[in-house]
């Protein structure tokens, strides 16, 4: 259930109050009975917690490339090791 935030609008008393969403907003202050306004606020930031939840997980198309970029190609240390260890084979030969 959300929390709602209330002002006054004859003695300008602010005030929370947590109630259904399809529940009637209030319209009398519990100070001096005179009309609240119901007001806009931020609301609570939403948070994902448990597994799965990343931070990156959600990364736009440019940052990705830009780290595919930064990162050192496997293909190029892969055939490194296969000659190396071609050449150490034919040196036991």
């Amino acid at each position: 259930m959300p929390t709602y935030d209330y002002e006054c609008a004859k003695c300008g008393h602010t005030f929370e109050a947590f109630q259904s969403i399809s529940a009637e907003p209030l319209k009398k202050c519990p100070e001096c009975k005179g009309k609240v306004n119901r007001l806009i606020s931020a609301g609570g930031g939403v948070l994902f917690k448990g597994s799965g939840f990343y931070q990156t997980d959600y990364r736009s198309d440019g940052y990705k490339k830009a780290a595919a970029a930064d990162k050192p190609s496997d293909s190029v240390g892969k055939k490194d090791k296969k000659s190396a260890s071609n050449k150490d084979a034919k040196k036991a030969q």
